[in-house]
Parts: structure tokens; sequence; C-alpha cells
């Protein structure tokens, strides 16, 4: 059985998930790839978001670099 997310700010237990991408350092700064990726929970109540970072394929990098 999963565990119910409850926000660590307001106790509210209803949230929404989302996802974003962000540049990392270096070549991939300069190129504007966006090679790390993440997955968010954020609370319907407060907006107290939390962010996990989730793991990127080179496949997934290389789309990246030629739809930027």
């Amino acid at each position: 059985m999963a565990k119910q997310w409850v926000c660590p700010k307001c106790e509210n237990t209803e949230y929404e998930t989302g996802k974003f991408a962000a540049t990392g350092g270096g070549i991939s700064k300069f190129l504007d790839i966006q090679n790390k990726r993440f997955n968010t929970v954020s609370c319907t109540n407060c907006g107290f978001t939390e962010i996990y970072k989730t793991s990127t394929s080179g496949l997934e990098n290389i789309f990246d670099l030629f739809m930027s």
C-alpha cells in the first residue's frame, strides 16, 4: 500500500505533480542543453514544492540538442 503524501508545512494531503528540465554547467550551459530533469510535488493549499531529481538518457539529451 502506498503512503499518502502529506505537506510538511501545512499538513494538507492534496497535491499536484509536475516536471521541469534545467541546463547543467559547462558546455551544456553554452549550448543550452537541458540535461537535468526533475519531478515536482506541490501542495495545493500553501504551494510548498518538493523537487526530485530524475535520471536522463543520452538519447534524451541528443533530442534536446536538436529541439532547442
